[in-house]
């Protein structure tokens, strides 16, 4: 695809929204539909327009494999941490209420931090999935 400029340019000028867009769905999934699953698959999704349009090579330099694998297990020990922090707490495993004195404020803290953590772990293995089925030439 080196020869498309106009490919290029435009992807240059959607990623960044897209980016947005996706963290920006991350963010609203307390209070609308979205979260950490969905803004997880559109970050991924950036990450894979760049990688067709500019090659997987290239893609693979800014994201390597390794970074991947961290976010992707970084996510997982959120999600798990926030549930062995309950229970250090005297709650269930995610009942996100005893992580703050109201228990509004906790079931926002719990269900916050878990959804960063869902959203980290399914862009990485997305991205990973992705990476892993694509060829280098």
């Amino acid at each position: 695809m080196s020869d498309f400029l106009v490919l290029k340019v435009i992807a240059k000028l959607l990623i960044p929204f897209i980016l947005l867009f996706g963290f920006y769905v991350q963010m609203h999934g307390d209070y609308g539909p979205g979260g950490g699953f969905q803004a997880g698959v559109i970050v991924a999704a950036a990450f894979i327009l760049y990688a067709i349009i500019f090659g997987v090579g290239t893609a693979r330099r800014v994201a390597p494999m390794v970074v991947l694998v961290t976010i992707a297990c970084l996510g997982v020990l959120l999600y798990a941490g926030v549930g062995v922090a309950n229970l250090a707490y005297g709650g269930r495993f995610l009942e996100y209420g005893v992580l703050a004195y109201e228990a509004a404020h906790g079931n926002h803290i719990g269900i916050l931090i878990v959804e960063i953590g869902v959203g980290m772990a399914v862009a990485g293995v997305i991205m990973i999935i992705f990476f892993s089925f694509a060829r280098r030439r």
